[in-house]
């Protein structure tokens, strides 16, 4: 009787090394003139702190993020301020102009070093000008507590 065959051990998935390996590709994104309400909205629809705005060929204007929204609900000193706030206010009034974007060919270690530098939550990833993902910093730490970086 022939030995029965040889079992091939299972392969570990190769480990998390770039951005890309992790980034989350379906960005939730917003255009600036959409109303800060619509955002406010969205964040919370979608379980994000932060939303990519974006023109309509999809590139990156900026990031409105939860502490634009309450930051700018706090220099509104007046009741009156505060509704045209919530009524009026387009994104484009309080969102952060300079987003931090990234190639998805950086290196994890590397994405990590600039979302510390930059103190910021999230990364958007870009390519050939487009915005083609985000990552964040939990991406990242969940990874990492699940071995899934190399």
């Amino acid at each position: 009787m022939p030995p029965p065959p040889e079992k091939k051990a299972a392969r570990a998935p190769a480990p998390a090394r770039t951005v890309r390996d992790l980034m989350t590709v379906d960005v939730v994104s917003i255009e600036p003139d959409a109303l800060v309400t619509q955002a406010i909205a969205m964040l919370a629809d979608s379980h994000v702190s932060g939303l990519a705005v974006v023109d309509v060929h999809q590139r990156l204007l900026g990031v409105i993020s939860t502490t634009d929204i309450v930051a700018a609900e706090a220099e509104m000193a007046a009741e009156p301020e505060r509704e045209r706030l919530w009524a009026e206010a387009v994104v484009r009034d309080i969102m952060t102009r300079k987003a931090l974007a990234v190639s998805p060919n950086l290196e994890l270690r590397e994405a990590a070093l600039q979302m510390d530098y930059g103190d910021v939550h999230r990364l958007f990833v870009e390519e050939n000008g487009r915005l083609i993902g985000v990552i964040s910093r939990s991406d990242i730490n969940r990874a990492f507590a699940a071995g899934a970086i190399g």
